[in-house]
């Protein structure tokens, strides 16, 4: 496959004769810095000397390093987030981006999960940070990659998703599965599981070893000439250069690298980006030196809020469960692994639980061969909302092999354990 630039489809396109920056530059750079800070020096006094200056306000010019891409511009809010303004200044600034035809301060981004979008107000918002959290294998990944593959699918629209547990070319993998049921439509007659897909791969390339004519040399031509993975593939083109993906690494990829990484995609996309964290407990803390692991929590939480508030994006991050969650019943968000700041900080948590696991088995109307057909239901309660509803049950079909979700879901109407009943 070839390489392309990401700046190459940009809105706002980087000016030629001053050079370019390409995305894999961009992460590679930030990625060296943050893998320089993480090795111990041999001078103590020193390294604290520059923590300090790195915490103490600048007065001097701006480093190349926090220089936004050439030929992008400066948006306002970020240069003023951080400084008093009056509320007329705040009403001016406001007022000025309405008349620009600016927008999406106003309007949600959709995730694509009805009727999930409904009850968080319309989908995503920018300076808000939504967590997302569950027992393992539950569907985490799948939910998070399918609505960053829903928002990229906007022509206006760019996500960014970090993952720190799987490499980007298993992600496309994934992509390739969950197109291949073309959702919303769900249609699994035509599915692909990983296996087929890696045995088509692998069919198709020892056809060419061997020199049969029918045999395809590269990648990208074995995913088009094939008839079962070709309309995947046709539909994973079509957002392919708004769907960024990052390796993160646990040991080098902190809070600031993915502060600078996401600051440049904002100008470069003129604040368009939607980013995403797989998973928070991952993220590399230095040079901080939490306590625990409640301290660690707290610093990359609080630093993700950040990012949100200041960047003015979207940021929706998965949370793993702690012991004690994995052995209840039915997992909370008390039961997401660190601190009370996860649930001071986000603005959303949404919590995911399988259906079956949490029916009421001592409820009059529990049917045990009727509940089996809930194994591949799970169940998403919004357990936070700072701006709506609470405490609400939407349940959705996981097609776990597909990798992808029906995106038309429904309230739960099934009594659940841990249920609160309110009579009036």
């Amino acid at each position: 496959m070839s390489t392309r630039r990401f700046a190459d489809d940009l809105p706002d396109p980087i000016d030629q004769e001053a050079g370019t920056e390409t995305f894999d530059d961009i992460a590679g750079e930030i990625q060296d810095e943050a893998s320089a800070q993480s090795k111990p020096t041999k001078n103590t006094s020193q390294t604290t000397a520059k923590a300090a200056e790195d915490r103490a306000p600048s007065t001097s010019q701006p480093s190349s390093r926090s220089r936004p891409p050439r030929g992008s511009k400066k948006k306002s809010p970020k240069t003023t987030s951080h400084m008093p303004r009056t509320l007329s200044q705040v009403i001016t600034e406001a007022d000025d981006k309405v008349m620009q035809g600016d927008l999406m301060d106003y309007v949600p981004i959709p995730t694509g999960f009805d009727p999930l979008d409904g009850l968080i107000g319309g989908g995503l918002r920018k300076t808000e940070l939504t967590l997302l959290g569950g027992a393992q294998g539950i569907g985490k990944t799948i939910t998070m990659l399918q609505i960053a593959r829903n928002i990229a699918m906007r022509p206006d629209q760019y996500a960014f998703f970090l993952s720190y547990e799987h490499t980007e070319a298993h992600l496309m993998h994934r992509l390739l599965c969950l197109e291949s049921i073309n959702p919303p439509s769900i249609d699994v007659t035509n599915g692909l599981k990983l296996r087929d897909m890696y045995q088509i791969i692998v069919a198709q390339r020892a056809k060419k070893f061997m020199g049969r004519n029918s045999g395809a040399g590269s990648l990208r031509a074995i995913l088009r000439d094939h008839p079962k993975t070709a309309p995947a593939l046709g539909r994973m083109m079509r957002y392919s250069d708004r769907l960024i993906m990052l390796k993160a690494s646990p040991a080098v990829t902190n809070l600031r690298a993915i502060k600078e990484m996401v600051s440049r995609l904002s100008d470069a996309t003129g604040g368009n980006v939607t980013v995403f964290v797989d998973y928070l407990q991952k993220i590399a803390v230095h040079p901080e030196r939490p306590r625990d692991e409640n301290d660690k929590v707290t610093i990359i939480v609080e630093g993700l809020k950040d990012i949100a508030l200041s960047l003015d994006v979207p940021v929706l991050s998965i949370v793993a469960a702690d012991r004690e969650g994995l052995k209840s019943p039915r997992i909370h968000l008390y039961h997401l692994r660190g601190s009370s700041a996860l649930d001071y900080e986000s603005d959303i948590a949404i919590i995911m639980n399988n259906k079956y696991q949490i029916l009421a088995k001592d409820h009059i109307a529990f049917n045990p061969y009727q509940a089996k057909q809930y194994r591949n239901w799970v169940v998403f309660t919004v357990e936070k909302n700072r701006a709506g509803r609470a405490m609400i049950d939407v349940e959705f079909e996981l097609h776990a092999q597909h990798f992808a979700f029906n995106p038309h879901g429904q309230q739960v109407q099934q009594q659940l354990i841990d249920d609160k009943i309110i009579e009036s």
